[in-house]
């Protein structure tokens, strides 16, 4: 069962909401800006990181220590 204090809260605000005009509450041109640069940045870190990825070596190098001293295995053929 839902609290009641909860929704008796909640009846209070919803006048507050009426007061706000539904024509005036948009993001505006701020708003596209504000986004657009957002954007931008983002396909620039993604052109960026793309770069830096094709650099990396994903080969596995041979660990030194233990296993070097163990002779290697040869594929059968």
């Amino acid at each position: 069962m839902p609290d009641m204090s909860a929704s008796l809260a909640l009846t209070h605000l919803v006048p507050l909401a009426k007061e706000v005009d539904e024509n005036k509450v948009t993001p505006g041109v701020l708003g596209f800006i504000v986004f657009a640069v957002m954007a931008v940045a983002v396909w620039g870190l993604m052109k960026s990181m793309s770069k830096h990825m094709q650099k990396v070596d994903f080969k596995e190098s041979a660990p030194s220590g233990a296993d070097s001293k163990a002779p290697a295995a040869e594929p059968k053929s």
